[in-house]
């Protein structure tokens, strides 16, 4: 099997594989807090008989073995763009092997974008559950800590989300020797009720979850919705692989992460059988008395941590969203001077803050919030898969018969995805209708910048036979240089034809620059620049960039002038930028609602100006109305 070769080193430092754990294996390595409880005691649980626990603890192993074991650390990481995982990565990955404007290619961009999507309203389910559930562990110790329970909990995600500013790399360093006591905590506590019941280690043995699906078929269904809550982690540790790379996560994975989480799910089982009244909350109770309070404490900085591993993951697929034309500019920040992949995107992270907020004022309870979780993961995980298919047969080269060796995967997302749709009218809805907004929007923004770039061609002039015009009338010239960023290459840009009309002047250098994204995260400095002389001190300048390179214009002038020796001084230099104003016309691309709704997603996008970060003083902007 060939995949993209890995981003970081083969023999990853302890740093880094520390750093990781406190990024990428927060979300599920906290499932133990109520994936259990849920399967036995929930709404629809399966019981506390010893076939029932034992049937449960199986499904546990063998689903988690087989999603995030089998799925996507040995055979999903190795589909990286680059070293950049995540869905969005993965759709640039799948394009490259589908003809342009095809009915394929077509149908991958709108499941891509509704996977990514959903990622999204997973986003905001997970800080909310983990945290709750972590904090419930207070009326285990008493009960007079209940009323304290969603206040503590809107204090901790406050604290969470306002130092995501600092980057995920200091908060890595921070979180991951946090994640290495959880993990180690787990495991002990786990075993020590192991011991006192080894019988819950037949569990192991297959047998007991297809014994319990013959003898409760319909009850199998809502049970395996539960039991989806010990992966629904899983889709962020391919998102955050661009944030450490994928041996990092393979080696945390087997080795300290995955054996830790088992044993404490043994354990809770274990406990069950021996006291039934455990029930109510397994986990905690694994802890004697004396030790309940501070597995309190370190289970909330664990779902902290949770909650950082999609927040991270939503920066990650937000900046590839941009960078990819399916979401309108906005304010990106990168958070390392050595890994493009660390960002952290301002708006997302208050917004999250804000629904998360709603979320755990308006449940109340981590069982009220589990009836809302798992639908969208399990559909981003589906859609995943799909990709990987596309990948596997065109990038890997599989045959159809190796491809086969797929299908049960995909066909447990299908079961899981059928099992979790009996969760929507109990609050599952919820980030389906979140995820489903959030689709309108991107596909909206995607189908408006299309329209736009058809009607600048239809109503564009070519760049080389104007500038030989010029000759013929030549305006008054200036001195300076003057750079017009130009959206489509080899076109006179609409804001040198209003200069021209309005000033009549033309400055001694001009340079016509244009970003041409790219479906790779990196593009090789070598490579990134195309420059062509036009005559008459005028340049065309055509500059690729990967979804994970700077679009900083200072970095962009260091690149030309280092690799291609092509002088631009950004602090001298002006730029003429065009702000594009969308008026409705009757060629009725969109409907008109949608076209209202994509002019308002312009008005409100980061100006070209500020995304990259051209000097203000030295930016001149001229409107332009383009009709669509």
């Amino acid at each position: 099997m060939s995949s993209d070769p890995p981003s970081r080193p083969s023999s990853p430092s302890s740093a880094l594989l520390i750093a990781a754990l406190g990024i990428v294996y927060g979300d599920i390595g906290t499932s133990p807090l109520y994936a259990f409880r849920e399967s036995v005691a929930g709404v629809h649980g399966a019981g506390i008989s010893q076939a029932e626990v034992l049937g449960v603890l199986s499904m546990i192993f063998w689903i988690v073995t087989l999603v995030v074991s089998v799925k996507y650390v040995l055979i999903v990481m190795r589909a990286g763009n680059g070293g950049e995982g995540g869905i969005l990565a993965l759709l640039a990955l799948v394009l490259r092997h589908m003809p342009v404007h095809s009915r394929a290619s077509a149908v991958a961009v709108a499941l891509g974008l509704f996977g990514a999507a959903m990622f999204y309203g997973d986003s905001v389910i997970t800080p909310a559950i983990s945290v709750l559930a972590a904090v419930e562990g207070l009326e285990v110790v008493s009960p007079a800590f209940e009323a304290a329970v969603v206040p503590v909990t809107l204090l901790v995600l406050l604290a969470l989300f306002a130092i995501q500013r600092r980057g995920t790399a200091r908060i890595g360093r921070v979180f991951g020797a946090v994640m290495v006591v959880w993990f180690v905590t787990l495991g002990v506590l786990g075993a020590v009720q192991i011991v006192r019941q080894p019988i819950v280690l037949t569990a192991l043995e297959p047998v007991h979850a297809l014994g319990f699906a013959a003898t409760h078929p319909l009850l199998t269904l809502t049970v395996m919705a539960a039991v989806f809550l010990a992966v629904t982690g899983a889709e962020a540790l391919y998102a955050d692989m661009g944030h450490f790379g994928r041996r990092p996560i393979y080696l945390a994975w087997f080795w300290l992460v995955m054996p830790c989480l088992m044993l404490n799910y043994f354990g809770q089982g274990s406990l069950v059988l021996s006291s039934p009244e455990a029930v109510r909350n397994p986990f905690f109770l694994l802890a004697p008395p004396v030790l309940q309070l501070p597995l309190v404490v370190l289970a909330t900085a664990a779902t902290v941590i949770a909650s950082q591993a999609v927040i991270s993951g939503a920066f990650s697929i937000t900046s590839q969203a941009i960078n990819l034309g399916y979401m309108p500019r906005m304010s990106v920040h990168y958070t390392s001077d050595t890994a493009f992949g660390q960002v952290y995107v301002p708006f997302v992270n208050w917004a999250l803050l804000v629904l998360v907020a709603l979320l755990v004022v308006g449940f109340g309870s981590s069982s009220s919030l589990a009836g809302a979780y798992g639908v969208a993961v399990s559909t981003t995980m589906i859609i995943t898969m799909l990709g990987v298919i596309v990948v596997a047969h065109h990038r890997w080269c599989w045959l159809p018969g190796r491809l086969l060796l797929l299908l049960p995967l995909l066909l447990l997302d299908l079961l899981l995805l059928t099992a979790n749709s009996a969760k929507i009218p109990h609050g599952g809805w919820l980030p389906l209708a979140f995820g489903g907004l959030l689709y309108l929007l991107m596909s909206t923004w995607k189908r408006g910048r299309a329209l736009v770039n058809a009607e600048r061609a239809r109503a564009g002039l070519a760049l080389a036979p104007f500038i030989k015009s010029l000759s013929t009338y030549p305006p008054q010239r200036v001195e300076g240089t003057a750079v017009f960023l130009a959206a489509i290459a080899d076109e006179v840009p609409a804001a040198l034809l209003h200069n021209l009309k309005h000033n009549r002047v033309l400055h001694e250098h001009v340079i016509f620059l244009t970003a041409l994204p790219q479906d790779v995260p990196h593009v090789d400095a070598t490579q990134a620049a195309e420059i062509r002389e036009l005559g008459d001190g005028c340049f065309a300048v055509k500059i690729k960039l990967g979804f994970k390179d700077s679009y900083d214009i200072a970095d962009i002038a260091k690149l030309l002038g280092r690799t291609y020796e092509f002088d631009l001084d950004v602090n001298t230099a002006s730029f003429f930028l065009s702000r594009e104003t969308i008026v409705t016309g009757k060629r009725h691309g969109m409907a008109a609602w949608r076209e209202k709704l994509f002019g308002w997603m312009m008005r409100n996008a980061q100006p070209a100006s500020d995304y990259f970060r051209i000097p203000p003083n030295r930016v001149i902007e001229i409107g332009t109305q383009i009709v669509i």
